[in-house]
This record gives C-alpha cells, sequence and structure tokens, in this order.
C-alpha cells in the first residue's frame, strides 16, 4: 500500500501550532545560551568591537550553531515525508525560532534597544554582521511561503519549485548572504560596523518573492484554463 503523507491526516493549523511551540521553547533555549556568554565576555552589555573569544569556545559554538540546523531538518522530517513537506516545515520552525530569539533576548535582558542594532548572526563559516532586522524580515517570508506551500499542496509540485526557479531563489539567497558578510572583515579587524547594505538585501529578498509569486500567478492560471 502507498505510503500517505501524514501532513494530509492532519490539521495543517494544529501541525503548525505545534511546531510553532517547539520553535518558541527552542528559540528561548538558544536566547538563553547567548545571554551566559554575553554575561561572560560583555559583562556591560553587548557592543562593538567584537571580543575574541578562546578558539576552544569558537569550536563548541560553531559545533552548537551546526547542530541547532541538525535538529530543525530533523524534527521537520518527523511529519513531512515530500520533499515539498519537509523544507516547508523546516522554513517554517527556522523563522518561528529565529523570531523568537530576539523576542526572548528582549524580554531575558532588554536587546535589541533600536531596530538598527548590529548583531552576529552566524559564524559559519564566518561571522555574518547585520542589523537584527534583516534576518527577522527574511523569516517572516520563510513563515508566510511555508505556510502557503503547506495549505496548498495541490497547486505545488513535490520539489515546489521547477529547477530555473529554485536558481533564482538561490541568487535572491546569495544577495542577502552577501550584505551579511560586507562588514565581517571589519569586525574580524577589530573594527565597529559601520554601514549595511539594505539595498543589497533589499534586491535579494524582493528577488525571492519575485520568483514565488511568479510561481503562484502561474499555477492559478493553469488552474483557470483547467
Amino acid at each position: 500500500m502507498k505510503m500517505t503523507s501524514l501532513v494530509k491526516h492532519q490539521s495543517i493549523n494544529r501541525l503548525l501550532w505545534t511546531y510553532g511551540v517547539f520553535a518558541v521553547a527552542m528559540a528561548y533555549l538558544e536566547a538563553t545560551v547567548v545571554v551566559y556568554l554575553r554575561l561572560l565576555y560583555y559583562p556591560e552589555g553587548f557592543y562593538f568591537p567584537m571580543k575574541i573569544i578562546p578558539l576552544k569556545v569558537a569550536a563548541i559554538e560553531l559545533g552548537r550553531e551546526a547542530a541547532t540546523l541538525v535538529m530543525l531538518w530533523y524534527v521537520a522530517r518527523m511529519a513531512g515525508k515530500s520533499f515539498r513537506e519537509k523544507f516547508s516545515l523546516f522554513a517554517f520552525t527556522f523563522g518561528v525560532w529565529d523570531i523568537f530569539y530576539y523576542v526572548w533576548l528582549k524580554a531575558l535582558v532588554n536587546w535589541p534597544v533600536s531596530w538598527t542594532d548590529w548583531d552576529i548572526l552566524f559564524l559559519i563559516p564566518s561571522p555574518w554582521i547585520a542589523p537584527w532586522l534583516a534576518p527577522v524580515l527574511v523569516s517572516l517570508a520563510l513563515i508566510a511561503g511555508a505556510v502557503i506551500v503547506l495549505k496548498n499542496p495541490d497547486r505545488f509540485g513535490d520539489k515546489i519549485l521547477a529547477p530555473k526557479e529554485w536558481t533564482g531563489l538561490l541568487i535572491g539567497a546569495a544577495l542577502i548572504l552577501a550584505s551579511f558578510f560586507t562588514e565581517t572583515g571589519r569586525v574580524l579587524r577589530q573594527g565597529i560596523p559601520e554601514h549595511y547594505h539594505w539595498w543589497l538585501f533589499g534586491l535579494g529578498y524582493a528577488a525571492g518573492w519575485l520568483v514565488f509569486l511568479r510561481k503562484w500567478r502561474k499555477i492559478k492560471n493553469r488552474k483557470r484554463q483547467i
């Protein structure tokens, strides 16, 4: 008998609530680790220039970040059977986790203070530097896209996008990532980040949404023709 998807036999809303609660709890765990690190290395509050931490601690941090991604992916695999479901659940959980990471930091240590506060977003393979608002905007897009795909499984193929569409999406992601690395060199030289290239981020963000919305429009037009 052909194995059917777990997602098709559950309420999508209930599934999203379940994964959302997991992501919020995981975000709290992540935020508390960062609070401890900041108390240790930034007792007067987080600021640039970035403190140089011991190599052993840096290696542990790299491992923790990699483990976080592995955990999010394997949790998504638990309910998703097809690539479409797994990837969508991963994107949704990642987005909620990332947003509530900042919510918890605000609740625990009253940071960030302003919309433009700079943060160290990630360390693999090198520090990602940007205002915290940038990754939150990406996470909002991930959540929205994931919900649309999960709630409209008949409108998206198993791979969600065609190869050319994935290429366009990856180009958009590459532009966003490039914006995260423009100040990395300065920060590694013990400098203070000065200017975030919002225009570069905006190009990548718009490119991603353009690919997704064109796909959605193409699907709607195909349905009308049928």
